[in-house]
């Protein structure tokens, strides 16, 4: 990966020199992409399995997302909250029909998205107080991953997510995941809200028991509190549902979004339930109470709404589906790979991989990821060792397995 001096690619020279070191980038630079493909500066080719930690739900490039840019970029581009604009509506309604019919909030990131949820929590916990007044603490779990902001750091179940920024804001609390027990003692007078993701993705893509979610929704109801999905990862499709709390049939108070709801774009969405969003409406509250410049731009706005379009269209969580059962099988089958559990639903998988075995040659999924890469497949792991597979939904069996192929061989020493 690249560091100050260590290659004589001029693009990479200047990143180090005139950006904040932030990430641990490979020494590649990609120049263009198109479909499930990508190609670097040099002209090899890659197969992205993983579409940019999922926000490329639709790939590089899609003509559907282009000529949806192109025609805005030649129309609108940016009037500001204080006008209404046909791509957010398109967006909003597109959100409710496939959604729980809940009111959407435009921003910019997943940490924008949640950050809206905790503000509209607080002002909910405000409007029905407990006994000894006004209620604002967040109950999450132990790996999850919420944002780095100060609002959304407390939130993460990640200590490396916190480290070094101190002190944090109070009235966060982290329970273990798929504990529904945890939460239940967790819960004080001043607890207002759950943020859960339906399926956690940087914690290693950990699927919860199939009652968990439905007691937590009874849970929350029988103690007055707001259910919040963070659907950041999960959302659009991913999962093979619109939004993945829709497998275990129950209804968030809030929903939030991100990666892939913006087709590579930057949008962030907090949709809430009618009788939590009244909380921001600035005609009973006479002022208004969260707000953003650009979020629910023209451009970002036209883009999303076509996700919505093309993933109905092309019947994409049908597709999500169908090649989860084709990656399970065909990864359940191999030998000697040191896989101990492959788990998620639609294109949204993790293979947990045990790095401490003698029988196999890596000591830690990065190993496995950057092995990969040198044969032009794309992936990613996450918690030292689990592998993330997350293609783009308009991937076909043919392209999958093409990755599948390279996967194996690594693993499997060929």
């Amino acid at each position: 990966m690249s560091s100050q001096a260590s290659t004589c690619n001029p693009t990479i020279a200047k990143h180090d020199q005139y950006m904040t070191i932030n990430f641990a980038r490979y020494n590649i630079v990609m120049e263009r992409g198109e479909g499930v493909r990508l190609w670097d500066d040099a002209g090899k080719q890659y197969l992205d399995l993983f579409s940019g930690f999922g926000a490329g739900i639709l790939g590089h490039c899609h003509p559907d997302l282009v000529a949806a840019v192109t025609e805005q970029a030649n129309t609108l581009w940016h009037v500001g909250n204080l006008l209404h604009t046909k791509p957010q509506t398109d967006l909003a309604e597109a959100i409710h029909k496939h959604g729980f019919g809940g009111r959407s909030f435009f921003c910019h990131t997943g940490a924008d998205a949640n950050e809206a949820a905790f503000k509209l929590a607080r002002l909910y916990g405000k409007a029905n107080p407990g006994v000894h007044g006004p209620r604002h603490k967040i109950i999450s779990t132990l790996k999850s991953f919420h944002g780095r902001s100060f609002g959304t750091m407390p939130a993460t179940g990640q200590d490396k997510v916190r480290l070094g920024f101190e002190p944090l804001l109070d009235g966060y609390t982290h329970v273990p995941y798929n504990d529904l027990a945890a939460i239940e003692a967790a819960i004080d007078e001043q607890t207002v809200a759950v943020i859960v993701e339906p399926i956690q993705g940087e914690g290693g893509v950990n699927v919860p028991s199939d009652s968990y979610l439905p007691s937590l929704r009874k849970l929350c109801d029988d103690r007055d509190l707001l259910l919040i999905c963070d659907e950041v990862w999960t959302g659009c499709g991913r999962t093979g549902k619109y939004f993945a709390h829709q497998h275990w049939n129950i209804t968030p108070d809030l929903m939030t979004l991100a990666k892939g709801v913006g087709g590579g774009l930057a949008v962030g969405v907090m949709c809430a339930h009618e009788r939590v969003a009244q909380h921001f409406d600035y005609r009973t509250l006479n002022n208004v109470v969260h707000a953003t410049t650009l979020g629910g731009n023209c451009l970002a706005m036209a883009v999303a709404a076509k996700v919505f379009e093309v993933i109905e269209r092309d019947n994409l969580t049908d597709n999500a589906i169908k090649l989860n059962t084709h990656i399970v099988n065909r990864l359940g089958k191999l030998q000697n790979a040191g896989i101990t559990d492959i788990r998620g639903k639609g294109l949204f998988i993790g293979v947990e991989l045990d790095i401490n075995s003698s029988d196999t040659w890596y000591n830690s999924v990065t190993e496995v990821v950057n092995k990969c890469l040198e044969r032009g497949v794309l992936l990613n792991g996450t918690q030292n060792s689990v592998l993330r597979i997350a293609p783009p939904l308009c991937i076909n069996q043919t392209e999958l397995d093409e990755g599948l192929d390279v996967l194996e061989n690594v693993l499997t020493c060929q």
